[in-house]
């Protein structure tokens, strides 16, 4: 197909710049080594789009993008590469590009590219930076890994708490060149350099020059210590509606600056972790290697192998029962089902909560005799329709009240060991995202089998 004939094809994912036309555009002119009209495809793009782009085209295509369209590269780009992704990238570009692009990242950036990369990568962007911004970054690395220290940036817009609103005015455009490339408060500081407050860009341009800066001070002022967890930050953001936030060291003076957009950055990360863990597959992405997935993937299919074994040394101590009544081999999977499916639903529930500290010491045990509650209540009606199911099914009021009593047990254990288990993981200092699935699967299938083929030896035979 050429060009032509593609751009004459309307897009099927309309809206979105980077749309099957384009990409399928972008992929003839890399075969064609076509670099100005390669330049003209890309120029309107915005970097998310074209670390899309990267993602999606295979190991050939992408090094040929990277040759071709070099001279486009942005720094930003970078920022927006799937980590695996990144490594890659980085080393495939040629030093040059690469200092080009890292020179127009804010500190917070070029520290978010640094954390994941191996020592010479590390060095290669660090010798591109300017040496400032390389003792910024340096200084930012030497703080815990996932605490503000690393999230934040070193670019402050600051202001002595003296100063009126036509001073601030005054000195931002006097020093327009170095001011960071997206702000939103000028940060009030003491003579001690530690804040005492905020003032938005708004109100700062919609008061008077002779207003003092103390006067506009906004009501959601609050600092985040340098060590805090990132976790911690983005909690925090999220729940008091910051924009930004000054960063303070030990001795409260301003060392930097958190924005909503790294804030919320992590709490997107957070959210993608637990929904990766929750399904036990790692942290990898659709750009990773095969050996790499496989890797990630296989413990926890080892673990669930071996509940999977537990459960069936449950069923086979009741081998006798299974062959006398076959029905019960028919109606197994059902019980097992229900369960593993109320067990996910209180454990997704329990998970998110935890993780948004809307789940705490204090409400624990409301929140446990509600899910309980549900589960019960679910179990008898489900334990209704399943009781008809065996009579008519099976001719057999017997199996039709054992199923039913089966079917309420496994619900309730079910919901009860969806809250419980993350709970007590959580305390434990255990990622609930990360091993609850497991345990909650286990603790359903062993109760549910057991309920419904124990009940079944006692009244059936």
């Amino acid at each position: 197909m050429t060009e032509e004939q593609i751009l004459e094809t309307p897009p099927e994912d309309e809206g979105y710049a980077l749309d099957g036309r384009t990409v399928a555009a972008i992929r003839l002119a890399i075969a064609a080594g076509d670099r100005q009209r390669l330049a003209e495809l890309l120029d309107p793009l915005h970097p998310a789009d074209i670390a899309d782009l990267l993602e999606q085209l295979d190991g050939g295509h992408r090094r040929e993008l990277l040759l071709l369209g070099a001279g486009l590269f942005q720094g930003e780009i970078l920022s927006e590469l799937d980590e695996g992704l990144r490594e890659e990238v980085i080393a495939f570009l040629p030093p040059d590009v690469l200092a080009d692009a890292v020179r127009d990242l804010e500190s917070d950036d070029v520290v978010d590219l640094l954390e994941d990369l191996d020592t010479p990568q590390q060095e290669a962007i660090l010798d591109a930076l300017e040496e400032p911004d390389r003792i910024a970054v340096e200084q930012a690395l030497a703080y815990p890994e996932f605490s503000a220290g690393r999230l934040m940036q070193r670019e402050v817009v600051r202001a002595p708490e003296h100063w009126t609103v036509g001073e601030a005015i005054d000195y931002l455009r006097a020093n327009k060149k170095t001011l960071p490339d997206q702000f939103y408060h000028v940060i009030v500081i003491d003579p001690g350099v530690r804040p005492v407050g905020y003032v938005t860009l708004g109100k700062l341009l919609s008061s008077k020059r002779k207003e003092k800066l103390t006067a506009l001070f906004e009501d959601s002022f609050r600092t985040i210590p340098v060590s805090q967890p990132e976790s911690e930050v983005a909690y925090a953001f999220n729940q008091y509606h910051l924009i930004s936030a000054p960063v303070v060291d030990d001795a409260g003076r301003l060392v930097g600056v958190i924005t909503i957009d790294d804030a919320m950055n992590v709490l997107d990360e957070e959210h993608e972790e637990d929904i990766l863990r929750l399904a036990g597959v790692g942290e990898g992405s659709l750009s990773d290697r095969v050996s790499e997935t496989t890797r990630q993937r296989f413990p926890w299919l080892f673990v669930n192998l071996l509940t999977a074994i537990i459960a069936s040394l449950v069923i086979a101590q009741f081998e006798e029962a299974i062959a006398q009544v076959v029905a019960l081999a028919v109606l197994m999977p059902i019980i097992a089902s229900m369960g593993g499916n109320a067990g996910t639903q209180s454990l997704t529930v329990a998970v998110r909560a935890l993780a948004t500290k809307d789940l705490t010491a204090s409400n624990v045990w409301r929140v446990v005799r509600r899910e309980l509650a549900v589960g019960l209540i679910n179990g008898a009606i489900f334990a209704i329709v399943m009781g008809v199911v065996g009579l008519v099914w099976f001719s057999s009021p017997q199996l039709g009240l054992v199923i039913a009593a089966a079917m309420i047990i496994n619900l309730g254990v079910a919901a009860l060991a969806g809250i419980l288990i993350p709970v007590t993981l959580d305390k434990l200092g255990v990622d609930p995202a990360l091993a609850s699935g497991t345990f909650v699967t286990t603790v359903t299938d062993v109760v549910g089998f057991f309920a419904f083929l124990g009940l079944a030896s006692a009244v059936l035979l």
